[in-house]
């Protein structure tokens, strides 16, 4: 393996000059020296075959260098009095606890396009043909039940929107 450590010692100092120029400290500049003549090692008598060593060293530091890159992930450490994020599932489905009395509310052809589609999942062509309407009729329909359902659960349920129009906030109350 004299080949090996002729050319190591030969070029070694150039490739630290690189791998300085590119890494964070002298620790990961050692890391990468390190990996780079294992695998040089690695290669045993055929790294003495190599016509420019220079140039094969500099490519698997390339590569070695590419591969620790791509794995790395930065990490910030978090305040410990940081709080969690509210789940908004949780939000809306505490919600739920309002619709009854909202829907008690709600004219009755509004309450059953609100029934029919949104919560027993009846399509709205079904639900045109059970009405008696065309299908553009019934999407109508349904679409101003659910403006008035909101219009009403924000009022009776004093319910509050993000900026992304998402439930952030409400007062629960049961149907009356």
């Amino acid at each position: 393996m004299n080949c090996l450590t002729t050319a190591w010692s030969q070029h070694e100092p150039e490739l630290r000059g690189w791998a300085r120029h590119r890494l964070a400290n002298a620790a990961e500049v050692d890391d990468l020296l390190q990996d780079l003549f294992l695998k040089a090692l690695r290669q045993g008598e055929r790294f003495c075959s190599v016509h420019n060593a220079r140039a094969w060293l500099f490519a698997v530091a390339r590569n070695t260098l590419a591969d620790r890159l791509r794995v790395a992930r930065d990490t910030v450490e978090l305040p410990a009095d940081l709080c969690a994020p509210v789940d908004e599932a949780d939000t809306v489905e505490t919600l739920t606890a309002c619709l009854p009395r909202v829907l008690s509310e709600l004219s009755p052809e509004d309450r059953e396009a609100i029934t029919q589609c949104d919560l027993q999942g009846v399509s709205q062509a079904e639900y045109a043909r059970h009405a008696g309407l065309s299908l553009s009729a019934a999407k109508s329909r349904v679409q101003r039940a659910r403006l008035r359902l909101r219009q009403r659960m924000t009022l009776a349920c004093q319910v509050r929107f993000d900026d992304a129009g998402h439930v952030s906030d409400f007062v629960p109350r049961e149907a009356v």
